[in-house]
Parts: structure tokens; C-alpha cells; sequence
């Protein structure tokens, strides 16, 4: 099953191999911006454009019901992330705040904000172990934050425009963080940045950056899809792959790894979703029909 979000404001979950349309989230007044399976449950959480984010449980008949609406932020919220006990979860905003939350009551446990700034939030993550969370902001910021005591405790500077996504490696080591610059590769032991991919001009965004589950694989997204292969984490990435970007629109909006990398779903500008596979695999790189308007 697959999940989008659209700019018609709703959700749609999508069986990957027929393209069938399982159930849609409708409740939203704005354009979807992030979308969360909850990992073990039958659990969605989207955020929107409308500052609103909602909890969706799966019912009897297969339909997904909301079953929290939290109207804690009082700008757009840009990121959903879930923590890795699937109890909780995080929400940033461009109110330059963010807020922890639990998933069974829908309750606020700590909304946290920065005085010093008035950067937006545009992407967050939490690291694999759950201790700790990464941010991207307007300010071409990356922020590391303690999750328990709320502070933040390292800062990555170096990119060109907004932080558009990010991905931490499985085994926690390493952080890939994706602007209009394209993607840079952070070392959490040492702190700093040890690889920058520039695979697009400098007008192109790069918007979508994605570890697979095992790490050997890095996929990134703007005009095109490129997935990199792992030979040495800090010296050699050889691009494997580059999928063209068959919507016309120039812009690719997401990329994410199915299981053991065996198919990515990538989202574009013309509101289709696109499965790449291997060869002889489920019918790759045929496009499921667009359901969003």
C-alpha cells in the first residue's frame, strides 16, 4: 500500500501492484504537504497547508476515519515524522516551531520554538534511535535537536536556499539533507559535512532526498531521479540510475524505497504516481493514473 498527498487537499491510498485506489483521506482545506504511515497499525498522520494536522485509523470496511485534528500550529505545517516506538510523533511548521506529540490522544506534549530566529521549519526526521530529531529550515539551516530536553544541540550551515527534505541512514551514522544547492551528506560523530551532490543547475531544487532501509542506496529527486550506490561511505557514491522525469512537468516532488529497495514511488508535478522496479518486477516504471486534481 501506498500513500500520497495532493494540492486537492486530500490523501489516497493505493494498492502498488494495481493501481487501485483503497481508500481517500478527505478532510483538509488545504494542499497536503506530509504523509506518515505509522509503522505496525493501521495509522496515517498527514499535515497541511491549512496548519492542521490529522490522525487517520483504518475502520471495519477499509476506509480510513479521522480520528484526531490538532490545530497546534498557526502557520503551514511542512513535516510529519514518527518516532521509532510508534507512540509518538513530530510535526514542524513555518511558525517556527515544533511540536511533539502523542499519536493515541492527539494531545500536544511540547510545542518548541526558537526566539533568536524567525525561520519557518520545512523538514524534520527522527534520528532511528528516537533520542534525537533533525530540522530544516527557510534559512538553509539543519538543526539537531535532543528530543528529551528539547535543545538543540548541533547546527549544519552551508546550504543555498530552503532545507526541502532529509533522511537518516538506518544504522544513525550519517544524515542526507536536500535544498536548491542539492544534497549534502553529514557525519553525526564528527559533525560536519563530508559529500555534496550538485546534480541539478542552480535553479533547479532539489526536493526529495531518501536512504533506503539498508543504507546502500541514496536516491535524490528534482528534474530527474538519480540513486547513488554506496562503495565507501565517505569516499565513493556511483550513480547507478537516473529515471527521467516522464511528467513533462520538470519537477519531481518525492522519492521513496519499498521494501529492500526493490521499487521506488516517485511523485511529480502532473499529480501521477510512478513505480520503478526491476525488470520483470510488478510491471516497473508504469505510472498509476492520477487521482489527485
Amino acid at each position: 500500500m501506498i500513500a500520497t498527498g495532493g494540492i486537492d487537499t486530500n490523501g489516497v491510498l493505493f494498492n502498488r501492484t494495481s493501481g487501485q485506489i483503497l481508500s481517500t483521506l478527505a478532510g483538509h482545506s488545504k494542499k497536503i504537504t506530509s504523509v506518515k504511515f505509522v509503522p505496525g497499525s493501521e495509522v496515517i498522520v498527514t499535515g497541511s497547508s491549512d496548519k492542521t494536522v490529522r490522525v487517520w485509523q483504518e475502520t471495519e470496511d477499509g476506509n480510513y476515519d479521522c480520528r484526531h485534528v490538532m490545530r497546534d500550529h498557526t502557520a503551514e505545517v511542512q513535516a510529519v515524522t514518527v518516532h521509532a516506538t510508534q507512540k509518538y510523533f513530530v510535526t514542524a511548521s513555518m511558525d517556527n516551531t515544533w511540536c511533539f506529540y502523542d499519536l493515541s490522544t492527539g494531545s500536544c506534549l511540547t510545542q518548541v520554538g526558537e526566539a533568536s530566529t524567525e525561520d519557518g521549519f520545512t523538514a524534520a526526521s527522527f534520528h532511528p534511535d528516537g533520542l534525537i530529531l533533525g530540522t530544516g529550515t527557510t534559512g538553509a539551516i539543519v538543526k539537531i535537536w535532543d528530543v528529551k530536553s528539547q535543545s538543540n544541540v548541533a547546527k549544519f550551515d552551508g546550504h543555498v536556499g530552503s532545507v526541502t527534505a532529509m533522511s537518516f541512514s538506518e544504522n544513525g551514522y550519517f544524515l542526507a539533507t536536500a535544498a536548491m544547492d542539492g544534497v549534502k551528506l553529514w557525519d553525526l560523530r564528527k559533525l560536519r559535512n563530508f559529500r555534496s551532490f550538485a546534480p541539478y543547475d542552480p535553479n533547479t531544487s532539489t526536493n526529495s532526498v531518501e536512504f533506503d532501509l539498508s543504507g546502500s542506496y541514496l536516491a535524490i529527486a528534482g528534474s530527474d531521479t538519480r540513486v547513488y550506490q554506496v562503495a565507501n561511505v565517505k569516499l565513493e557514491w556511483n550513480l547507478i540510475k537516473t529515471f527521467p522525469d516522464l511528467s513533462g512537468t520538470g519537477k519531481v516532488t518525492c522519492v521513496k524505497f519499498g521494501a529492500d529497495a526493490k521499487y521506488m514511488a516517485v511523485g511529480s508535478m502532473d499529480r501521477n504516481l510512478r513505480i520503478f522496479g526491476l525488470p520483470g518486477d510488478d510491471d516497473p516504471e508504469e505510472p498509476i493514473s492520477p487521482h489527485h486534481v
